[in-house]
C-alpha cells in the first residue's frame, strides 16, 4: 500500500542513506559483529553525513531539524541493507531527547558540538540488576557533597555503554515514603571518573554490533554543573520521551519483518525441492501471504504513530499499542520466513538467522510486552 509521510526531501535522504550502507556498512558488518560494535569511525562518519546532529540546534554545530522521519528512515534502510547500526538508533531516539530538552546553555555549549559531529557517544543508564521496568526502586544514589554529586551503584543492560564518554545516569538523591517516584535525578557520567568502570560487556544472543554492559559507580564525583534538569524530577522527565523510545522500537520491527519476507520471498524462489522451487507449494504461497498481510497491518498502525508523533499527539497507550502490535508481528513474520528456509534457517550465514534472533528482545527492551498490555488495559478501566 502506498505510505504517505514522506515528502522529497526524505526520498534525498533516503537514497543517501542506502548509498552509504551498501558502499562503507555492507562490507564491513561481518568484521562488526565480529568485535562486537559499530567503530567510532561510523559514529563520525554518520557525524559528517549530518546525521548525529540533525534534530540538534544549528549554534552548537548541528542541523536543527526536528523531524522524526529521518529517525525512521536510518532504521528501514538499515533493515533494508540486512545490517545494524550498533548503538546509533539509542542515541538519536532515546537518548538525544534528554540532552535537547533539558541541558542547560552552559551543557549545550560543552556537549552538543561534540554530539553532532559523532565524537562524543552517549549511553542511558536506568536499569539495574533487580529493578527492571519498575524504574522507582532505582537504589544507586548520589549524595550531595558541596559542589559535586557522589555516586554509589550498579546498572545492568546499558546499551553503547562500552564506548559511550557521556553516560545519562539515573541515581536517587532523595526519599518519599509516599511516593517512590520521587527524589530520581539525572547525572551525566562522564568517561575517565574515578570510580566509574564498565564492569563486563554482556553476551546476548543476538544483536552482535549492538553492545550491552554493566557498569559499577564507586563514590562517583558528578559536578552538580553536569545535572539535567531539577533535582529529583527525573520521573516525570523520563515519562516524557517514553513514547518516542517505543515507536523507535516499533520501526526497527515492521523494517526488519519486511526484510525477512523480502529475503525469504528471494530464497523459496530459488531453493529446489522434490524438483520444483519451494515457491510452488501451496504452504508457501499461504504462509508469506499472511506474514505479508501482518507486515502490511503493522505499517500502516505504524505510520499512523508516527503522524501522531509529529503532531506532537502521541500518547504513552497509543505508543504501547504501537509497540505491542509491531513487535508481536515481527516475532511472528520471521518465525514462519525461518520455517520456510529449512534447515538452512538455523544457519547463521543465512541472513533470516539474525533477523529471528535479533527480533526476540524487542517484546522485551524498552518495555515488556506485558508492561504494555499493562498500560492498555488500564485505559480501558481495568
Amino acid at each position: 500500500m502506498k505510505r504517505e509521510i514522506f515528502g522529497p526531501e526524505h526520498d534525498a535522504f533516503r537514497k543517501v542513506i542506502a548509498d552509504y550502507l551498501q558502499a562503507y556498512v555492507v562490507p564491513r558488518f561481518a568484521e562488526w559483529e565480529h568485535q562486537g560494535n559499530a567503530p567510532r569511525e561510523f559514529f563520525r562518519a554518520m557525524g559528517d553525513l549530518g546525521v548525529m546532529g540533525m534534530s540538534l540546534p544549528t549554534e552548537h554545530g548541528g542541523g536543527g531539524v526536528d523531524d522524526y522521519r529521518y529517525n525512521v528512515i536510518l532504521q528501514e534502510e538499515a533493515a533494508r541493507a540486512l545490517v545494524t547500526l550498533g548503538t546509533l538508533r539509542t542515541q538519536l531516539d532515546t537518548i538525544q531527547p534528554y540532552f535537547r530538552t533539558y541541558c542547560d546553555e552552559e551543557q549545550r555549549r560543552r556537549w552538543f558540538p561534540g554530539l553532532a559531529c559523532g565524537e562524543l557517544l552517549t549511553a542511558i543508564a536506568m536499569t539495574e540488576p533487580d529493578t527492571g521496568s519498575d524504574l522507582a526502586a532505582v537504589r544507586t544514589s548520589a549524595v550531595r557533597d558541596g559542589d559535586c554529586y557522589v555516586v554509589n551503584g550498579a546498572k545492568t543492560f546499558i546499551t553503547g555503554g562500552d564506548l559511550a564518554d557521556l553516560v545519562i545516569v539515573l541515581a536517587r538523591t532523595g526519599t518519599d515514603p509516599q511516593d517512590r517516584r520521587q527524589g530520581l535525578t539525572m547525572l551525566v557520567v562522564e568517561d575517565g571518573m574515578p570510580g566509574f568502570v564498565r564492569t563486563r560487556r554482556l553476551d546476548k544472543i543476538g544483536l552482535k554490533v549492538q553492545d550491552t554492559v554493566e557498569l559499577s559507580f564507586t563514590d562517583v564525583r558528578v559536578p552538580v554543573r553536569n545535572r539535567l534538569g531539577d533535582e529529583g524530577a527525573a520521573f516525570g522527565y523520563l515519562g516524557r520521551n517514553l513514547a518516542q523510545e517505543r515507536l523507535a522500537i516499533a520501526v526497527g520491527a515492521v523494517a526488519q519483518a519486511r526484510a525477512a519476507l523480502d529475503v525469504t520471498v528471494g530464497y523459496v524462489k530459488q531453493r529446489v525441492v522434490f524438483g520444483r522451487p519451494v515457491s510452488q507449494f501451496q504452504n508457501t504461497k499461504f504462509e508469506l501471504a499472511a506474514v505479508s498481510a501482518e507486515v502490511e497491518a503493522a505499517q500502516a498502525l505504524l505510520d499512523r504513530a508516527i503522524t501522531a508523533h509529529l503532531d506532537g499527539d502521541l500518547d504513552p497507550v497509543d505508543a504501547a499499542k504501537t509497540k505491542l502490535f509491531c513487535t508481536e508481528v515481527q516475532g511472528r513474520a520471521v518465525d514462519r520466513c525461518l520455517q520456510l528456509f529449512g534447515g538452512y534457517g538455523y544457519i547463521n550465514e543465512f541472513p533470516i538467522a539474525r533477523l529471528f534472533i535479533d527480533a526476540r528482545v524487542t517484546r522485551i527492551y524498552g518495555g515488556t510486552s506485558e508492561v504494555m498490555k499493562s498500560i492498555i488495559s488500564k485505559s480501558l478501566g481495568l
